[in-house]
């Protein structure tokens, strides 16, 4: 068993496009998929390019379509052949709409970024007009490692889901020493400490700190590895997460940070980049218990927590 800190997911179908039967009118017998998608993401809109999405990393895409995504509709129905109505060219953009539990914030975060590499990576092909022409030999290289000819992405996100623990000592609650988790809705106190729990918790915008303090607790030199790799490949020690926030009625916090590959500097640069590359298309996970102990401000006096987190990572590299 390898001693990685991470473990690899399952490859995911999320971004496979289904089968289907093309339809009477379907140029050289294929079937016809529309273009441009619409996703209302919790009542934001946002036109997407089929292409642009379906390029996005796995990690995201699992969550915002948990069940797959079908690009495209069937032809199973009744077909009219005198009615070209039920065409996938005649139904209006409107008429598509996909609607996502995904937070529009953090798609902006995502397609911004994806547009600052993609225009990186055409500066870098016009610095060098002559880089298409290879040899035989250069060709095949490219061919066995793509950080040659494409801008890589590293993508790293984070499920944190919290439990705020009350000593009965302080007298707080007043029947058991419940974790205050879950739907409260008979003691707004309650309600109140996990809000502040969530906010305590979504101001923490360092990326490695609690994994840090999980390695100074566990000694744990493979996970100091995959900081020290990181931060090799583009992150730095003090980065913060690029989007973070609380989840909708949830006692969970959702963070994304995008950094742009590095393959150029030291020595072993490219080595480097090359084991992040085992993560295209395979992302990996890692999941931890995080406790820290917290003073929130409760009817004029000091409240002792015990905040615990699960924090699970799941680390990934797409190339654009």
């Amino acid at each position: 068993m390898s001693n990685s800190p991470i473990t690899q997911v399952s490859e995911s179908p999320i971004t496979q496009v289904a089968q289907y039967s093309p339809g009477p009118d379907s140029p050289s017998g294929q079937a016809s998929f529309p273009s441009k998608l619409l996703l209302d993401l919790r009542g934001t809109r946002f036109e997407i390019d089929r292409e642009v999405l379906v390029s996005l990393p796995e990690s995201i895409l699992i969550v915002m379509f948990p069940n797959g995504l079908i690009l495209g509709r069937g032809h199973s129905d009744p077909y009219d052949d005198d009615d070209d109505n039920n065409s996938e060219e005649s139904i209006s953009l409107d008429d598509q709409i996909i609607f996502v539990d995904f937070d529009p914030a953090c798609m902006d975060y995502v397609l911004d970024f994806y547009h600052e590499a993609q225009m990186a990576g055409e500066a870098q092909r016009l610095a060098n007009p002559n880089a298409h022409l290879h040899s035989s030999n250069q060709h095949n290289l490219a061919a066995q490692n793509p950080l040659l000819n494409k801008q890589a992405i590293i993508v790293l996100r984070e499920e944190l889901d919290y439990f705020a623990v009350i000593p009965p000592k302080t007298g707080f609650l007043a029947k058991d020493d419940a974790p205050a988790t879950g739907p409260v809705h008979a003691d707004p106190s309650k309600v109140n400490v996990k809000t502040q729990c969530g906010t305590h918790l979504l101001e923490q915008r360092k990326i490695f700190t609690a994994l840090q303090r999980n390695i100074n607790k566990e000694n744990n030199v493979a996970e100091q590895h995959l900081i020290d790799m990181l931060c090799v490949s583009g992150f730095s020690r003090d980065d913060e997460w690029g989007y973070r926030d609380i989840e909708p009625k949830k006692t969970s916090i959702v963070s994304i940070a995008l950094v742009m590959l590095k393959t150029t500097g030291s020595g072993n640069q490219m080595a480097t980049a090359q084991k992040l590359l085992l993560f295209w298309r395979k992302p990996a996970r890692k999941c931890w218990w995080d406790g820290v102990e917290v003073e929130l401000d409760q009817d004029e006096h000091k409240l002792p927590i015990r905040l615990w987190a699960r924090r699970t990572w799941t680390l990934e590299l797409v190339l654009v």
